[in-house]
């Protein structure tokens, strides 16, 4: 286990910047890349604790080593007197706790990685079930750690992981499921939000099951929605659906690549006790259905895009900018007068800037007038550090589309 001294007094591994490159650790900033690195003395493992020294020999902090990954060293902490051990994560989880008021949501997400000083760690509560992600080498090595202490923490009936996707494949580490502490959780969880209920498949379903990060702007774009003819692309489960027929959407067409999470939306419009023959569920490309439906001269007077994130590397930007670039220029034709687009991005690499850029191209492309109504980002129990701006991953615009 990763000593709890001073490293000196007990050798831990050392990972040296090279001079010039400290700027960042200086800043708290909690990644140190491959190319930043001077050297590695000792030779830790995986997800070893090492001290990131600068190259004057200052010890910065303690973080988390990947040798197979760009992001060679996660800084857990900026403290050289402080150990990586069972109390610093129970210390960890206890400001996520009181970040969020001091009590855990019925369901919501309670870890939010280095939003919560806790890297490659995504924690959600789905009613008596929670939910883990353990996306880096390092969060990988204490798992069984920090599912005790969330046990001894976090009232709940079982834990159960969900590790997998990019994030593993990029530190080079094996993809994980399975029930960590208590009873597996069911094939299905109900969920509330406000005054909506949903199902989730925590065990199949996207991330953790459940977007949780969207829950303040499905509220804000119900606000919109009340008599409108509403295209939802991108649809998932039907989280904008259910709120915006709640909100008195008069229709709703739901489009998405998966029949299995279509089929969920219509149970949730269901559970909801809202009208299903107000909802058109139509499998497929949603970039093709768009084009589809601006052939045949369908309009909408509000088009939601909530689509994937397009950009996982910066050697991909381009190509996703274009993408947005395409996707809003089809939304923004789909609307009728005075309708409303709501727009989305979930790739951190797309800034707010770009992002706004892509949207403005989109609609000078369209030959239309498009007014920001709101600005749009990631739900409260989504913290982001100031050190780590690259956090802010999601961000939407609520657009008036003349």
């Amino acid at each position: 286990m990763p000593p709890t001294t001073h490293p000196h007094e007990r050798r831990l591994p050392a990972v040296t910047i090279k001079g010039g490159r400290e700027k960042s650790l200086a800043r708290r900033h909690p990644w140190v890349f491959s190319g930043a690195v001077s050297r590695v003395d000792g030779k830790p493992a995986p997800g070893d604790t090492v001290a990131v020294c600068g190259a004057d020999g200052v010890v910065y902090g303690m973080g988390a080593f990947s040798p197979r990954s760009k992001i060679r060293v996660r800084m857990w902490h900026f403290d050289p007197e402080q150990g990586v051990d069972a109390a610093f994560f129970r210390h960890r989880l206890g400001g996520a706790l009181r970040l969020r008021g001091g009590t855990f949501p019925d369901s919501g997400r309670i870890v939010n990685a280095e939003g919560d000083g806790l890297p490659g760690i995504v924690v959600d509560r789905y009613a008596s079930h929670l939910v883990c992600q353990f996306l880096t080498a390092g969060a990988q090595l204490w798992k069984e750690t920090l599912a005790a202490v969330l046990a001894e923490t976090v009232p709940c009936q079982g834990i159960y992981e969900r590790s997998g996707g990019e994030g593993v494949d990029r530190e080079g580490i094996e993809a994980c499921a399975g029930t960590l502490y208590g009873v597996p959780p069911p094939e299905r969880i109900e969920i509330r939000e406000g005054d909506c209920r949903f199902l989730v498949d925590v065990r199949h379903g996207h991330k953790t099951g459940f977007y949780f990060d969207q829950r303040e702007n499905r509220r804000r774009v119900a606000g919109y929605a009340n008599g409108a003819e509403v295209l939802n692309g991108f649809s998932y489960t039907g989280g904008f659906a259910v709120t915006a027929l709640r909100a008195g959407a008069r229709r709703v067409v739901n489009i998405d690549t998966s029949a299995d999470a279509l089929q969920m939306a219509s149970e949730n419009v269901v559970r909801n006790g809202l009208d299903p023959a107000a909802v058109e569920n139509i499998e497929g490309d949603v970039f093709q259905v768009l084009r589809r439906f601006r052939d045949e001269g369908r309009l909408f007077d509000m088009v939601i895009l909530d689509p994937p994130k397009f950009a996982g590397s910066r050697k991909h930007l381009q190509k996703a900018a274009r993408g947005y670039k395409d996707i809003n220029l089809l939304g923004i034709k789909l609307l009728r007068a005075g309708g409303v687009l709501a727009t989305f991005s979930c790739s951190g690499l797309v800034d707010r800037e770009l992002f706004q850029k892509t949207v403005a191209w989109a609609a000078g492309d369209a030959g239309r007038e498009v007014r920001i109504l709101e600005w749009l980002s990631q739900a409260p129990d989504h913290p982001v550090s100031l050190a780590f701006p690259e956090g802010t991953y999601l961000k939407g615009l609520l657009c008036r589309v003349g």
